[in-house]
């Protein structure tokens, strides 16, 4: 069936629309409003979404902390290497040993045992390879793991953002809200709110909810398949509090809308919904993956960025709203000159 074609989920994106730098301020990008039931498209500034959520709605946000994840460093033979750490990592740790999964470049030459210098502080030892570039390592370090990968760590920008990190990417590559440490990289819908849209949220009696998802290589990975139902999602860790959980239960029993900031909110509060429809709290591994033909149990509506061709965010996006109006709103926004990818405009699905 043609729903399950890659190339369903496929579009012309040239580089001058992805977006190379943040704006200077968050609140000055973009939104498309897409509305599902009536198949129209609306436009105007993110500050404009003040205006669509009221007293009858929850706003949830994943409030993972990016930490700096991206490192060089060099085998005992000179070699240089560089890895990405992938999944949650103990960043509490001072003095001793993590086991981590990462991504290596060139990882056909690095084997089991294979030791990698990082700084007089900070090693690592192979202690698995698998497929896809994906290695297991213990992470050795000297003192407080967190404040080392922020003294010699890059900060984790994707690939399609053709620069070396900055200064401002320490700021700006990460939500308002961020609290946990954990993520490989930022869940991008949350970059365009300020504190100060999210007080005025609160002012207007509009419910906040804070999740955890740590973004790893389950949100990023590239779908390979032609048959997008192939796809296998890795597990990324989910951490729902009795609070959050509590908020969100009652809400619904009240018909309030909950919408969901990000794709990862989207997977999070969907997979920690029960067979009664309720949330459950707690801390889990999610590996769902959501395409054409899921019955959305929590999430209402949805903000999100602009995506990827043929990933699986955009899969879920057109799950959630169909893909012909996806598409049509994509090309719209092609059309109008917006920002897409991680730095990119925004999209708000009714």
């Amino acid at each position: 069936m043609h729903e399950f074609d890659i190339n369903h989920y496929d579009y012309q994106l040239p580089n001058e629309f992805i977006a190379q730098r943040p704006l200077s301020r968050r609140e000055d990008s973009k939104l498309l409003i897409l509305h599902r039931n009536q198949g129209m498209i609306s436009h105007g500034a993110f500050s404009d979404i003040l205006g669509c959520l009221g007293p009858c709605d929850v706003l949830v946000v994943n409030d993972t902390k990016v930490i700096a994840a991206r490192l060089f460093g060099n085998k005992e033979t000179g070699g240089k290497v560089e890895m990405l750490l992938l999944g949650e990592v103990d960043c509490s740790s001072r003095d001793g040993q993590v086991h981590v999964d990462c991504l290596v470049k060139h990882a056909g030459k690095v084997k089991v045992g294979t030791s990698i210098s990082f700084s007089p502080r900070l090693s690592a030892v192979v202690a698995a390879v698998k497929p896809h570039g994906i290695c297991e390592v213990n992470l050795i370090h000297e003192g407080d793991l967190l404040s080392i990968l922020d003294e010699i760590g890059h900060v984790p920008l994707p690939p399609y953002i053709r620069r070396e990190d900055g200064p401002e990417d320490r700021q700006r590559y990460q939500t308002v809200y961020a609290r946990h440490y954990g993520s490989a990289a930022a869940p991008t819908a949350g970059l365009h709110f300020t504190k100060e849209i999210l007080d005025k949220f609160r002012y207007r009696g509009v419910e906040l909810a804070e999740i955890t998802l740590h973004v790893s290589l389950g949100t990023f990975r590239p779908i390979r398949e032609r048959d997008i139902r192939k796809h296998q999602m890795h597990h990324e860790m989910v951490d729902v509090s009795h609070q959050a959980a509590q908020t969100i239960n009652q809400a619904k029993k009240l018909g309030k809308r909950v919408v969901a900031v990000g794709t990862t909110t989207v997977r999070a509060l969907e997979f920690m919904t029960d067979s009664m429809g309720e949330i459950r709290s707690g801390r889990e591994l999610c590996d769902l993956y959501i395409y054409p033909g899921y019955n959305f149990r929590t999430v209402d509506s949805m903000i999100t960025n602009f995506h990827q061709p043929r990933s699986s965010l955009i899969v879920l996006c057109s799950a959630f709203a169909g893909n012909q109006l996806l598409m049509k709103a994509y090309q719209e926004a092609l059309r109008m000159g917006y920002r897409f990818l991680s730095y990119g405009d925004v999209m708000f699905i009714v």
